[in-house]
């Protein structure tokens, strides 16, 4: 009931951008970037992650950060961790300079909603080479969530981390962070997770993923999320909930794209050819699925009409416009 009330709450407060069928956006969330020490998860996939910002801004995309960019709980010193991952920021800031990038704050990534914090930590950086102070994110407001609504038929993708009404990592945050600070940083070296983390908890992430149904279902809004780290697509146009995954998997990082008016489930992953050299390779693992397919405001045989006609009207054309040709990607 709370977690309901929690996102309606949030629901009210959000951001709205248009999006049509010609937008690219994608999401990526929980990336949990630390200070680069023995216990920063996100060391494992930064290279795939870079890559995967480098295709995206060339292709046009808009990059929606989901909540959990920077591990804080963890590294409170933004410093540390801007210093830690210095070409991960360099392409962050490419999206900023041009308005391609929105950020959502989620529980470890909290003190962005403060905007004493933001200001201190995001508007500038500090260059340790040439040893000056230039521009960051400068002015950017960190947001809770945004809707997402179609230009022309109004329909709604609600965009937020996910943690809202998740007791330990909402409104008893600041607990879960002295825990996490001064206890489980140092067991997450040997590879032990807290266990009250719904990413290591299953009953507790299916319990998150039923609250988020029953949002969903009670306000007929699609739903795209983190949190969990437990990336999803809806089945035979089930329940519209989506879930972004992580960028910590031990080797890959996943994301949602929406691009000519089709979502889909992504991976990026490293893999080796014939000769021994790796490369990165982006797999699509769900989709793609037109977006109205997903809009249940309308009835199921209207949705189908409308999705079996945009597929047939709009397949060549996109396919030509399309950013990424699963044949030619590495």
């Amino acid at each position: 009931m709370f977690t309901q009330k929690r996102l309606t709450e949030a629901y009210d407060r959000a951001k709205t951008l248009y999006f049509d069928d010609y937008s690219r956006i994608v999401f990526m969330s929980d990336a949990h970037r630390g200070d680069g020490s023995v216990s920063d998860e996100f060391l494992k996939s930064r290279n795939l992650f870079e890559h995967a910002l480098t295709e995206y801004y060339e292709n046009g995309y808009t990059f929606i950060e989901v909540g959990d960019g920077e591990e804080l709980l963890e590294y409170s010193e933004m410093e540390h961790i801007k210093n830690a991952h210095v070409d991960t920021y360099k392409e962050i800031k490419r999206f900023y300079d041009v308005g391609r990038y929105y950020r959502i704050y989620g529980n470890h990534d909290i003190y962005l909603d403060n905007p004493k914090y933001v200001r201190k930590n995001l508007d500038i950086n500090y260059d340790e080479y040439t040893e000056e102070f230039f521009d960051f994110l400068r002015g950017i407001e960190p947001l809770e969530s945004i809707i997402l609504k179609h230009r022309y038929t109004s329909q709604e993708l609600f965009v937020i981390h996910g943690h809202q009404g998740d007791a330990p990592n909402d409104q008893f945050w600041f607990f879960t962070m002295l825990s996490i600070k001064y206890f489980w940083r140092f067991f997450h070296r040997v590879g032990i997770k807290n266990p009250a983390s719904p990413v290591k908890n299953v009953s507790k992430r299916h319990k998150i993923e039923r609250n988020y149904s029953k949002w969903i279902e009670e306000n007929r809004r699609a739903l795209i999320c983190g949190h969990t780290h437990r990336f999803k697509f809806p089945k035979n146009k089930a329940i519209p909930y989506f879930n972004t995954g992580c960028g910590i998997y031990p080797a890959s990082i996943t994301a949602l794209e929406l691009s000519e008016g089709m979502i889909r489930l992504v991976r990026w992953k490293e893999k080796v050819d014939e000769n021994g050299k790796l490369f990165i390779k982006r797999e699509t693992m769900r989709g793609p699925e037109p977006v109205e397919a997903f809009d249940i405001r309308k009835p199921k045989e209207v949705v189908d009409y409308l999705s079996e006609k945009k597929m047939r009207r709009t397949k060549k054309e996109r396919e030509e416009r399309a950013s990424f040709r699963e044949n030619d990607m590495k």
